[in-house]
């Protein structure tokens, strides 16, 4: 199944958005419901806290009075934190459970207000954000729930600001419209992008780019790589291994096709098969069938095997190269992002040279082909820098 999280600002819209992904076919777990059932009257999770902060956070009804344990606990970190130690495990737990009940092609929507601001998105296969102009939000608020401009600014001003939102989302729905363009915009992300990704997910399935397309570079690229690496490292944790963004989307001002390239370091390249395939294959990065290597002809003799993943999100095609840690293909990517990076001549004459490749190759494997002389003699000019600069991968 796919697990899209979803949030915005209070006042953004967020829920309109929930109800219509629900309307399409969408499965909601509603954090704000769930944080509620935990701690229902004869739950363990209130006996929990009455036990930690006494009965005086109940009210006449025996049920949580929610002000009650806000006075108590918000102006106290220590309390804060232990409230959080009560409540958030019993919320991970029940949301574990919701999500297992869900059907094995369904899309699960997360609804979690605060899921930037614990951290949450690197959990998810897509995170979604709602944002709003403030104006609008104000003006919400004040009609749909009555609260006066002050407590609206305080409650804004105590959440993440869009800026830290937008970081952490693969989609970004504006809602400054009516609810018809709204509605529009979440019916094309499901069609377009959610059902294709559930579906390529559950049949372990990467995207493909075809032919040979350059992109401009896009200032978003690296920001773009590390919400996918943060998604990687989480898959695999505990397991501590390096990652790096590699290839032309690494490098600033580099017209690139599309595609992320990241390299994932092993201590034997078998580690990358087994459990360690599987945990990428679950999180949206499939293995891609057959053989992978590297055999650059000025790097020495022979060929370096590796494995090479995708990703399963049609919006968001991924090359995830696993090579041994410290061997030839390994080094050679890092040292040869460094050196583009370091040398704006070499950088001026690649671009040129994928510009012109890209008006010619029939295909992709001809365009990489068509590269070879190219690096042949880059990788002698990037091992002079190296050796003059004192650079280490």
């Amino acid at each position: 199944m796919l697990m899209v999280g979803l949030t915005g600002g209070i006042g953004s819209g967020k829920s309109a958005v929930s109800a219509r992904l629900v309307e399409r076919g969408a499965v909601l777990i509603d954090a704000d419901q769930v944080s509620r059932e935990v701690v229902a009257p004869g739950t363990d999770g209130l006996a929990a806290i009455v036990e930690a902060f006494s009965d005086r956070v109940l009210g006449a009804d025996g049920a949580l009075d929610r002000a009650a344990l806000g006075a108590v606990v918000f102006p106290d970190e220590a309390s804060r934190r232990r409230l959080e130690a009560i409540v958030h495990p019993r919320v991970r737990a029940r949301t574990a459970e919701l999500a297992a009940a869900a059907p094995p092609d369904a899309v699960v929507v997360n609804d979690v207000p605060l899921l930037v601001e614990v951290g949450l998105a690197p959990s998810y296969h897509l995170v979604l954000v709602v944002q709003t102009e403030l104006a609008t939000r104000l003006e919400r608020l004040a009609r749909d729930r009555g609260m006066d401009r002050a407590e609206a600014e305080r409650r804004i001003a105590a959440q993440a600001d869009d800026a830290r939102r937008r970081a952490a989302a693969d989609v970004v729905l504006t809602n400054d419209g009516t609810l018809a363009e709204l509605h529009a915009a979440v019916d094309a992300l499901w069609r377009e992008r959610l059902l294709p990704y559930e579906a390529n997910l559950r049949a372990r399935r990467a995207v493909r780019l075809p032919g040979v397309s350059l992109a401009e570079a896009d200032p978003t690229w690296p920001q773009q790589y590390a919400r996918l690496a943060a998604r990687i490292r989480h898959a695999i944790a505990p397991a501590d291994l390096r990652i790096d963004h590699i290839g032309s989307t690494a490098v600033p001002g580099l017209a690139a096709k599309d595609v992320i390239d990241i390299q994932l370091a092993v201590p034997r390249l078998a580690d990358a098969d087994g459990p360690l395939a599987d945990r990428l294959a679950d999180a949206g990065f499939p293995r891609l069938p057959g053989e992978w290597w590297d055999a650059p002809r000025g790097a020495g003799s022979g060929r370096w095997p590796k494995r090479l993943h995708g990703s399963a999100d049609p919006a968001r095609p991924v090359h995830l190269h696993i090579r041994e840690v410290d061997s030839p293909g390994w080094r050679y990517a890092l040292l040869m992002r460094d050196h583009l990076r370091a040398d704006p001549d070499q950088r001026s004459a690649y671009l040129l040279l994928k510009r012109e490749l890209a008006a010619s190759a029939p295909d992709s494997a001809t365009y990489s082909t068509a590269k070879d002389p190219w690096f042949d003699e880059e990788h002698l000019r990037a091992e002079e820098w190296a050796a003059r600069s004192g650079w280490r991968p």
